[in-house]
């Protein structure tokens, strides 16, 4: 007699006629499952035929699927899914422009802006601008590792195309070169049509092989100059890893109360390329001028005249073209009213002389903290050596601050006081570099007293805390007038009190842009 049973199996054979062993619980199981598997999985196949063959056959029975596979509401809602793309603007492209930027992040940023606003004046094709790996930062990073190049790309769409790399046929490898060249420093509307866009007949690529202040302050149609706003305040994004660490640190900062970013521009780059030596030792000095020629040598064509000129650093202390050093920095703050609780954001690399030159500012200001105390050494890691991308980090922080001071008017300074003025004009305190060197010498050589000293500082400043004003315009002297990206007017307000709110402060009758309220 043979015995059957849910849990039993049945093996016949010559030695054993009927030897009946016994299933696992597990053996079951597993057969249960594969079984499930191979149905579901021939269920879909025929769905997915029927579907094919038969678009309309299968409608009720499918949706009925999704119905039933589909997240629950509260999980779709938190699944946030990318803002719809910009229709594309269709146009026949003159060709192809490629870009080498050159410079630290944010002259590479304007010049980005810049090009864009090129491409789309000519009706080129955009490719995704190199960024600089030759000057004193020598930082590898590439535009993809700092900023978001997909949404760079498709925020953009409506104005310029914007390609990842040059078609094959243009590339080296099959013997083809890009005509380079550098476009004329500060060029208008007409230069570009006239002396540019021809070239792109002949070439179909152009290679732009410098991009630094390339586009004139003013004369530049409103369109091309609000374009400029919207590639710099929503098309140049930073990549992911950037922003989450960017955030963290703001979010760390503001957890301990209001804090004052400094930008102490007081770095061994910045002191060898300006010649300004004033607090250093005699060693410093020599150190800093042999780095100047190095930095020169390694990039001759940028400044060839500089590099042999011999530099006063007393003379352009006075003249108010040196940064100030971190012992001024310190007297300055403490004029303007910050006390020792007040925290402060050193948005810097490296200063030169180290802690001992941060020490006064240290004992004014116990509170003051740097990326690098706030963050763990290994949330670093990933931008060591890359300089942009700690710039990067930098500039999320100082947007953010309460109050803003550079203490040299350099790219960075300039770059951030716009984007601030765009975020409703918040605070940046602009120091009058020639004004304070003259206060400071007068102080420190007892002529001076304190409070005489500290009110002579604040009334200096009261109308360079980042208030609305109109951008000064120097005919022929573009080097000498307002720089478009630290007051961008153009980008700033709306409707018909501008002019007021430019005049005289007031924004009573303006309806300001959506920046202001982020």
């Amino acid at each position: 007699m043979e015995v059957r049973s849910e849990n039993s199996i049945q093996v016949r054979s010559d030695k054993f006629p009927s030897t009946v062993i016994p299933r696992t619980r597990l053996q079951v199981w597993f057969f249960r499952v594969c079984s499930s598997i191979l149905l579901w999985t021939c269920l879909v196949h025929i769905v997915a035929v029927a579907e094919l063959w038969h678009p309309r056959l299968l409608t009720g029975f499918t949706s009925r699927i999704s119905w039933i596979t589909r997240p629950p509401l509260r999980l779709q809602h938190s699944l946030h899914s990318p803002p719809p793309l910009v229709p594309p603007r269709y146009y026949r492209s003159n060709g192809f422009l490629k870009v080498s930027c050159n410079g630290g992040l944010n002259q590479m940023r304007a010049a980005i802006c810049d090009m864009v606003t090129v491409a789309r004046l000519l009706n080129l094709t955009l490719v995704v601008p190199e960024l600089d790996k030759k000057s004193f930062w020598a930082d590898p990073s590439d535009f993809e590792d700092i900023f978001d190049v997909r949404h760079f790309i498709d925020s953009l769409r409506d104005e310029v195309r914007i390609v990842r790399r040059l078609p094959k046929r243009f590339s080296s490898k099959y013997g083809f070169e890009a005509f380079q060249m550098p476009p004329v420093s500060w060029s208008n509307e007409k230069y570009y049509l006239e002396q540019i866009l021809p070239l792109f007949s002949k070439h179909k690529v152009v290679h732009f092989n410098r991009t630094d202040t390339r586009l004139a302050n003013n004369g530049i149609p409103l369109a091309l100059q609000k374009l400029r706003c919207r590639v710099n305040f929503q098309g140049l994004k930073f990549t992911p890893q950037i922003e989450t660490l960017g955030h963290k640190l703001v979010r760390i900062l503001q957890e301990k109360g209001p804090f004052v970013a400094l930008h102490l521009r007081y770095e061994m780059d910045m002191l060898a390329f300006s010649g300004c030596t004033h607090g250093c030792t005699v060693e410093e000095a020599e150190e800093l001028k042999r780095l100047r020629f190095v930095m020169f040598e390694a990039d001759r064509y940028a400044y060839p005249w500089w590099r042999e000129k011999e530099i006063v650093s007393e003379e352009r202390r006075q003249q108010g073209l040196c940064p100030l050093t971190p012992e001024e920095a310190t007297l300055v703050l403490q004029a303007l009213g910050f006390t020792k609780e007040t925290q402060i954001y050193i948005a810097s690399g490296e200063i030169y002389g180290s802690e001992r030159r941060l020490a006064p500012l240290r004992a004014a200001f116990p509170r003051i903290v740097k990326k690098e105390t706030l963050l763990d050494p290994a949330e670093l890691q990933q931008f060591q050596n890359h300089s942009s991308q700690m710039a990067a980090l930098d500039f999320m922080v100082t947007l953010a601050s309460n109050t803003f001071i550079p203490t040299y008017d350099g790219n960075m300074a300039k770059v951030v006081e716009g984007h601030r003025r765009y975020l409703g004009f918040k605070k940046s305190i602009l120091p009058d570099r020639k004004k304070l060197v003259e206060l400071l010498d007068l102080h420190q050589n007892g002529t001076l007293p304190w409070n005489d000293f500290a009110l002579d500082v604040r009334q200096a400043h009261e109308k360079r805390m980042g208030q609305p004003f109109h951008r000064r315009i120097i005919p022929d002297k573009p080097k000498e007038e307002d720089y478009f990206y630290a007051n961008p007017q153009e980008c700033l307000c709306e409707g018909t009190g501008c002019e007021d709110l430019l005049d005289h402060g007031k924004s009573s009758k303006v309806t300001m842009t959506a920046g202001e309220q982020l």
